[in-house]
């Protein structure tokens, strides 16, 4: 049995596909290991690992190679490149249960805006947990008033791809219903909109890394999903 983490502690969020190949892992700091959700966080310069063509898809600004990147995935071949977190500060809510996380992103000055990625329920490891993004997201602005689906096109070809099942079709199905009412109701994270609005880095951390780090790293890295 994994025993709870301790704030402070680094840990790793894995993705992990089904035939058991890791396709990211960026370094996290525990700002809290919670009876309903593990928060969190993340700086930049944080050690990552990302797919080599989805950061080149990021450095060229050529979102086709992202499409490839699934392709790859879908063939169960693919490299991973070492790099680090940019721009923003990351604060994650991720209930171990629940077929989503919420994303709080932040840049100098303040809270950017909330994103519900929707991914697997976690399985914890002796350095953090596994999961795996599902490819769609819900971007909400920072006051929560408004929000909006992305990456619907590159969720409809992972399901093309059979790399999405119908069984988590069904589940992000519901779990967009439940993100939505959250939302709605100001529940979850959102019930405390101030307290993550208010959030930032403690700077007394260190930067958290990988722990076993693979390559060089580049200074290109995805700021969100």
């Amino acid at each position: 049995m994994v025993r709870g983490f301790r704030t402070g502690q680094t840990v790793v969020r894995r993705d992990v596909h089904r035939s058991g190949g890791v396709w990211s892992e960026p370094a996290l700091r525990v700002v809290g290991d919670l009876s309903d959700a593990l928060v969190a966080a993340c700086p930049p310069g944080a050690e990552t690992r990302w797919p080599a063509l989805y950061l080149k898809a990021r450095a060229d600004g050529d979102r086709t190679l992202r499409t490839e990147a699934f392709d790859a995935m879908a063939c169960g071949a693919w490299e991973l490149s070492a790099a680090r977190w940019q721009e923003t500060e990351l604060l994650l809510w991720k209930p171990p249960t629940e077929w989503f996380s919420v994303n709080a992103f932040y840049t100098a000055g303040g809270l950017r805006n909330w994103y519900v990625n929707f991914e697997r329920p976690t399985v914890r490891t002796r350095d953090g947990f596994d999961t795996f993004d599902l490819a769609v997201d819900l971007v909400v602005d920072a006051d929560l008033t408004t929000w909006q689906w992305k990456d619907e096109d590159e969720y409809a070809h992972a399901r093309r791809l059979g790399i999405i099942t119908d069984t988590e079709h069904q589940a992000v199905d519901a779990a967009r219903d439940q993100a939505l009412a959250m939302l709605e109701e100001r529940s979850g994270p959102f019930a405390d909109a101030a307290s993550w609005s208010a959030w930032r880095w403690d700077p007394a951390w260190p930067i958290p890394n990988l722990p076993h780090p693979a390559v060089a790293l580049p200074t290109v890295a995805p700021t969100e999903g």
